[in-house]
């Protein structure tokens, strides 16, 4: 996939998280960190068809909004059914580093690093 495709195809994802999901809106860098983390990985885990481990309470709760991630991006995104899991591994991992830019690396909010909130 040629990079501005990857990027096309990223901000549409993008599109999804910010209009739908409450997650994005931790209040500490560190919340938002791990929520990245372990939602996107187990949505990239959920869209391949591998094993998810739902080993911890944490896990469970991401695996819960995993799951609605995953059937969205199925629903409105007819190319996805066209990529190899490779391919949806590099886009995830895109997707991945575009939120963590956008919600924590890249945010002008100081609340995420204060170290009494």
């Amino acid at each position: 996939m040629d990079e501005a495709l990857m990027k096309e195809r990223v901000e549409q994802m993008v599109d999804v998280i910010m209009k739908n999901c409450l997650w994005q809106f931790h209040s500490r860098a560190w919340d938002r960190r791990d929520q990245n983390e372990g939602i996107l990985t187990k949505t990239m885990q959920l869209l391949c068809d591998e094993r998810v481990v739902l080993e911890t309470p944490a896990d469970r709760c991401y695996w819960v909004d995993a799951v609605w991630l995953a059937d969205e991006y199925r629903a409105r995104f007819d190319w996805l059914s066209g990529l190899s899991k490779d391919d949806i591994k590099v886009l995830m991992k895109a997707l991945h580093e575009r939120m963590d830019f956008l919600m924590i690396d890249g945010s002008l909010n100081l609340e995420l690093t204060d170290q009494h909130y």
